[in-house]
């Protein structure tokens, strides 16, 4: 009987080895800090360029390979969001050459609103006023930046080496609603009693025998808004990376964006506020650490689909109305428009939205959604799609707009319409979109899960 149980642990020791060394993992970091003095993403009033740099803002990629050889790469970035050309650019150049199928290709932004503006056609023309000297900073900032991305990916796959991952989560109580619902509409104030998302998941990444703590990427459902400085810097998702590689020498942090569109961090508007808040946040991670953590498990299934999502009608005399505004963002957007609908006959009916997948076999699904999401998507994909840990980050892949749930849509307000206005998007989202990403959604953890 002796015999046999020992047989029996001796079977079961190695199959722990093999479950636990069938990932790589690889990380890298680069500075994407602009070298010249730049106009600043986020803040429509701000009147002249950066003056200076207060902390470096940086690109980070974690790339994962389970033991069929599947990759998948977490592209995190201290930027406002991630156009559509610049993903493109990125995922043509690394694709073939890093053997990473474009359906795991993620690419997060923090969102902060202290980096530079990002070339980005929907918007850069509106909602800047960009003399033509700022205006080409811009363009060769996004050729910059693109062979950053480019180069950083290699990086992390020349980086790659048996690893351990686990995930586990805290709480951390930064966000409040920011959609206060007063007489005249809702108001961009703290509102306490709307809903919010505290989550704090954390994915750990470590070497084989668990004695090194490689990388560490974490998410958070909030603006990067707590101050809005004229020198550069990644906020409190900037603040809160620093202090966990601070408290482990060697690791690599990696801040991942969530569904934080109507979230913002309460107080704010000065540095020491963001600096506070990222220590808090910093504080949960580190609490997500000390329990025993839940380890994850192949295979990796990835998927990436484009929803399309259509917008309402607008025609040319309405258009011609916008024109007339007072209002320079609304005229601007006009214009545009008007252009566009002489140039092709039409303006642009519906937009194709990418929604995102990673499912670590039944032990985590990643989900990524483009635009400026919502809390409401978190909290009902979290609720309806069950089963193993759900993390939800927005902010992915592409950000062309605000993207609000069907009550935030009918409601209004800032994040529901207003927002368009910044945007060369010709009009508000039709109802209905939420079914869509999330039915969409729904049907890829499914099919990733079987």
């Amino acid at each position: 009987m002796r015999w046999i149980c020992v047989i029996v642990l001796i079977a079961t020791a190695t199959t722990c080895r093999a479950d636990d060394s069938q990932w790589k993992a690889g990380v890298a970091t680069v500075a994407i800090t602009p070298l010249q003095p730049m106009w600043m993403a986020g803040y429509a009033g701000r009147k002249g360029p950066s003056e200076g740099v207060l902390s470096e803002l940086h690109a980070k990629a974690l790339v994962i390979e389970d033991s069929a050889g599947t990759r998948a790469v977490i592209v995190t970035t201290d930027l406002i969001g991630i156009p559509r050309p610049l993903r493109q650019k990125v995922v043509e150049a690394v694709s073939e050459k890093q053997k990473l199928d474009p359906k795991g290709i993620l690419l997060n932004c923090s969102h902060t609103h202290c980096g530079p503006v990002v070339k980005d056609d929907l918007e850069m023309s509106v909602m800047y006023p960009l003399q033509p000297e700022q205006r080409q900073r811009v363009e060769s900032y996004f050729v910059s930046l693109t062979d950053k991305l480019i180069g950083l990916i290699g990086a992390a796959v020349e980086d790659l080496q048996p690893a351990k991952l686990s995930y586990s989560h805290a709480r951390c109580s930064v966000a409040m609603n920011r959609r206060l619902p007063t007489k005249d509409g809702f108001q961009n104030s703290p509102y306490p009693d709307g809903p919010v998302d505290h989550d704090v998941p954390v994915l750990r990444v470590e070497s084989l025998d668990g004695k090194t703590l490689r990388a560490v990427a974490f998410g958070y459902a909030c603006h990067n808004t707590s101050t809005g400085i004229m020198q550069f810097n990644a906020d409190y998702a900037g603040f809160a990376q620093t202090e966990i590689e601070k408290a482990h020498p060697g690791a690599t942090a990696l801040f991942v964006m969530g569904c934080g569109g109507d979230q913002n961090p309460y107080p704010r508007g000065q540095i020491e506020w963001a600096m506070t808040h990222g220590k808090t946040l910093a504080t949960a991670v580190e609490a997500a650490l000390l329990p025993v953590p839940k380890p994850l498990r192949g295979p990796l299934k990835l998927d990436l689909q484009e929803v399309d999502l259509p917008f309402e009608p607008v025609t040319r005399d309405e258009l011609l109305t916008r024109r007339e505004s007072k209002d320079g963002y609304v005229k601007s957007r006009a214009e545009s428009l008007l252009t566009e609908l002489e140039k092709n006959g039409k303006v642009r009916e519906s937009y194709p939205y990418p929604v995102q997948v990673l499912q670590f076999g039944g032990d985590l699904t990643l989900v990524t959604l483009g635009g400026e999401v919502v809390i409401d998507y978190a909290l009902r994909l979290k609720r309806e799609l069950g089963g193993n840990p759900i993390w939800v980050a927005g902010y992915s892949n592409d950000v062309m707009a605000y993207i609000p749930s069907e009550r935030v849509l009918k409601e209004g307000g800032y994040e529901g319409v207003g927002a368009m206005n910044y945007t060369n998007l010709p009009s508000a989202w039709r109802p209905g979109l939420e079914e869509k990403i999330v039915g969409t959604i729904r049907n890829i953890t499914e099919r990733l899960r079987k």
